[in-house]
This record gives C-alpha cells, sequence and structure tokens, in this order.
C-alpha cells in the first residue's frame, strides 16, 4: 500500500488491547457480558485473559470489533449533537 492510499479498514492500526480497554471504560463487564455473553466477560473477567480468548476465537472477536465500531459511531453522532 503507497502513502496515499488509506485502508478502508476503520478499525485498521488499532491494537485489540486498545479496542478492550475504550470498551470497558465505556460499558463495564458486566455490559459487555450482557452484549457479548462469552466467559471472559462473564467470569472474573481481566483484559488479559480477554484478549488470550478474543486472540485465539475469530467470531468473538468480530463480535467485539463490531461492538467497537457502534461504540464509534455512537460517541461520534453525540459529538455532531454537541455542535448543534
Amino acid at each position: 500500500m503507497s502513502e496515499n492510499t488509506k485502508s478502508k479498514d476503520p478499525l485498521h492500526g488499532i491494537k485489540l488491547e486498545t479496542i478492550l480497554n475504550d470498551l470497558v471504560a465505556h460499558y463495564g463487564w458486566e455490559e459487555m457480558g450482557y452484549r457479548i455473553d462469552i466467559k471472559c466477560f462473564n467470569v472474573d473477567p481481566s483484559v488479559m485473559s480477554s484478549l488470550k480468548f478474543l486472540r485465539r476465537t475469530e467470531w468473538a472477536r468480530k463480535k467485539v470489533e463490531h461492538m467497537y465500531l457502534d461504540y464509534l459511531d455512537d460517541k461520534k453522532a453525540a459529538a455532531r449533537k454537541a455542535k448543534i
């Protein structure tokens, strides 16, 4: 990819750990476990155990990435609304 072309992937360059930390800060473990029912969010949750699971489990990682994209969309909409 040349310097002038950007990736069309909105998650390009964002580490999974950053995604997870942002979601935990915004929603908390309980809400995340409600939205995506996986053990690493519901039983003694931690960033490290969740990262280990998400790196090995594509379907769960995709759900977390989708949740993050929804979070970013909501954040952008709130920012636009605040400007009005």
